[in-house]
């Protein structure tokens, strides 16, 4: 929790609820009259009437539900952007004012709706990971937008006429318009700099207001609001009340025609997505600068309803502002109270100082829009285009500004999306799905074998090699995948493949593993799998994948072991059998002596032992020892073969080693007497011999220093297991 809340948030929340209604307010009001303008003349004061309604209601409703201290949801540029872009369209298509009204309405409430469905489906945490370069190119095109659209209204023409238009009709521009919206703008650049305890906003339009008003002086023309094209006007007239504008409202949204659905949908649907856009990064904006976190689905879901409410009062969409949200925490804001009261605040305006309101020139409101889609635009975008790594996403904010600028903002979000995605896919295409190849004769088993076992092993090590890949083995690299393991078709008998690092896997990519296994079936090879990701990040099961599509089942030739050890284990064995080596379990059990012999140990080390020596059969399966129990028993293999492994977890074992005729196993516990930290497993019939510490000690202060010839032969065998733990390491580093 925010320490500062712990003190007193009404003041603050006042003050921040203050600050931030000067910051949002005068902007609501331009984005209503820049939506609202195309529609007709006379449409203006309606505009700025739902701008107000829009801060209103957004702040009353949007807060009150929401969870995130210190957010102001009011009306914000990306709707406006929109929805005036799609007002123009309808006036050019001769659309009547009405019905124009009435899709735009419609328009506010569905992307209100689809809003709340995108919270109450958990959305809200996947919308902000929306690629950057689509967002920075989206705002640059919103930003630009603005400036071509408010520039007419800094220029002074009608409000029918176009950017185009406009600046080739230089007869019908006004010059007391561009007086006013040039002094805002440089006052809005300047304000910042000059007076830091009131917002620049609130500054620019109190002197766009005194310049108009200087103006005034010489013109009588100027003073007055009714039928003046250079100010909003006045919003209590009978077109104007807001009652009346709030009842209007209701009665348009129920001269409903379905027909208009299916036109609306898809504008509905980009601005549901913009409008949480830009709140949740406003949200993640906050979370850093207050040590907190907010709720992306409940937040939806709360900026969904105040979409609903404003569109059904009157009011244009909003979102949680940058702006007036960054003002409200300087100003002392603490809690989501300050945003209900930037509503209030909002309301309280327009009931008391509508005549002011009414003196608003319209070049002021633009040249503010003009400079507020200024800052919009990414100018740090261009330091992309300069380096080689990070051109491409220039390309795609390029992509994104001109389409929005020659086709439409709706447009520009999804040739954004399309492009990020074929970057992304583009690079993944390109990353090395080869992390390297194994020669057989170059790793092994963890099966301790005798001289004339890894003769025959490393003479064969060229029928064997250990592929690893990694990364995502998909369409894009289905070609990359073929041309690593085509090679090996012919000279080797048995493929490994290690999964370990293989991040995703899909169709095609599975298409041209059974396209190799089929070419290694048919030269008599063998394909293995080693090392499946039980689960990918995507959630998928590889094995079960494998099972399904056939690859793992069609076939005696397509093999999966869990872990590598397992896989070359096997590999060896049918090496070892191929080569018609004699395996020693088929021998008799080695006495004392022979045991000496195989270790290399001087005589005497253990015959002069026999007497504490025991002995004892294992059957297949048993367990010679296990995790937990006590230590101090030495197992010498007379016969047979043994398996010693940890569990890691619930399922997972890590394979220590397999143990087979003339060897030893138990040497830790016996050294140190400690509880054993692994299992031992007999893999089949087994004998053993059994030295025990216990007796050992007990003999040794008898048979005098003869004893320390075992632990010589020990640190021999313990220092060759070091040396072939350090080679795998090498091996697994590299």
């Amino acid at each position: 929790m925010d320490a500062s809340k712990t003190a007193r948030p009404w003041p603050g929340d006042l003050w921040g609820g203050l600050a931030a209604t000067l910051v949002a307010l005068p902007s609501a009001i331009a984005f209503g009259v820049t939506i609202f303008s195309p529609l007709g003349p006379g449409y203006g004061a309606q505009g700025a009437l739902a701008g107000i309604l829009g801060a209103t209601v957004l702040g009353l409703i949007a807060p009150a539900l929401g969870g995130t201290d210190r957010l102001i949801t009011a009306p914000c540029a990306p709707a406006a952007a929109v929805l005036a872009a799609l007002a123009i369209g309808f006036a050019q298509q001769g659309v009547p004012p009405q019905t124009g009204m009435l899709m735009l309405i419609l328009i506010g409430l569905l992307a209100g709706a689809i809003q709340m469905g995108l919270g109450f489906a958990g959305i809200g945490s996947l919308i902000k990971y929306i690629p950057y370069p689509v967002v920075c190119g989206y705002l640059s095109g919103v930003g630009l937008t603005i400036i071509g659209s408010q520039l007419p209204r800094v220029l002074g023409v009608p409000e029918d006429m176009g950017l185009q238009a406009a600046l080739l009709s230089p007869a019908s521009w006004r010059w007391e318009s561009i007086v006013v919206g040039l002094g805002v703008i440089l006052t809005m650049l300047r304000a910042d700099r000059l007076v830091r305890l009131i917002p620049a906003a609130i500054i620019a339009m109190g002197a766009g207001i005194c310049l108009y008003l200087l103006l005034g002086l010489f013109d009588p023309a100027l003073r007055q609001t009714r039928d003046n094209p250079l100010v909003i006007g006045p919003l209590s007239t009978p077109d104007a009340s807001l009652l009346d504008a709030v009842t209007r409202n209701i009665q348009t949204v129920g001269a409903f025609d379905p027909g208009l659905l299916a036109q609306v949908v898809f504008p509905a649907l980009t601005l549901a997505v913009l409008l949480s856009i830009d709140t949740l990064k406003t949200c993640i904006v906050l979370d850093t600068l207050t040590n907190t976190h907010h709720r992306p689905d409940r937040e939806l879901v709360a900026q969904g309803l105040g979409n609903l409410g404003s569109a059904l009062l009157g009011g244009i969409p909003g979102a949680g502002q940058m702006g007036a949200s960054m003002v409200n925490l300087a100003s002392g804001g603490q809690t989501r109270r300050s945003g209900i009261l930037e509503g209030g605040f909002a309301l309280l305006t327009f009931l008391f100082l509508s005549p002011l309101v009414a003196w608003i020139p319209i070049a002021a409101l633009g040249g503010i829009l003009m400079v507020i889609g200024y800052r919009m635009i990414d100018q740090h975008s261009l330091e992309f285009f300069r380096s080689k790594a990070t051109r491409l996403d220039f390309i795609v904010i390029v992509a994104v500004i001109v389409t929005a600028l020659s086709v439409s903002l709706i447009a520009a979000s999804a040739v954004g999306i399309v492009l990020a995605i074929a970057l992304y896919l583009n690079e993944q295409s390109h990353s090395r799905i080869l992390r390297r190849k194994i020669e057989g004769g170059e790793q092994f088993s963890k099966v301790v074998r005798h001289d004339q076992e890894l003769s025959i092993l490393t003479r064969h090590g060229s029928k064997t090699v250990i592929v690893e890949l990694q990364g995502s083995l998909f369409f894009g690299t289905a070609h990359q995948l073929y041309r690593a393991l085509e090679p090996e078709i012919g000279p080797r008998t048995y493929v490994i493949l290690n999964l370990r690092r293989v991040q995703s896997l899909d169709l095609t990519a599975t298409h041209v593993l059974e396209q190799i296994k089929d070419r290694l079936e048919q030269v008599g090879a063998y394909l293995i799998f080693a090392e499946i990701p039980r689960g990918l990040p995507s959630g998928l099961k590889m094995k079960r994948y494998l099972k399904d599509v056939g690859l793992l089942r069609d076939s005696t030739r397509a093999l999966a072991f869990r872990q590598l050890d397992d896989a070359l284990e096997w590999v060896e064995g049918q090496i070892l059998r191929a080569a018609d080596y004699t395996h020693e379990d088929l021998d008799p059990p080695l006495e004392l002596a022979e045991l000496e012999h195989l270790l290399g140990w001087l005589p005497t080390t253990l015959t002069s032992l026999a007497p504490i020596i025991a002995q004892r059969h294992f059957s297949e399966g048993e367990k010679l020892f296990e995790a937990g129990a006590p230590g101090g028993d030495l197992l010498f293999i007379r016969r047979g073969t043994v398996r010693v492994e940890i569990a890691l977890g619930r399922k997972e074992l890590w394979h220590i080693g397999t143990f087979g005729r003339g060897d030893f196993i138990g040497e830790m516990g016996f050294l140190d007497s400690t509880r054993r930290v692994a299992d031992a497993i007999a893999l089949t019939e087994t004998d053993c011999f059994i030295l025990s510490r216990e007796r050992f000690d007990a003999a040794t202060n008898l048979a005098g220093p003869e004893a320390g010839l075992l632990f010589e032969g020990l640190a021999k065998v313990l220092a060759m297991r070091v040396r072939f733990m350090n080679r795998e390491l090498r091996v697994l580093r590299g």
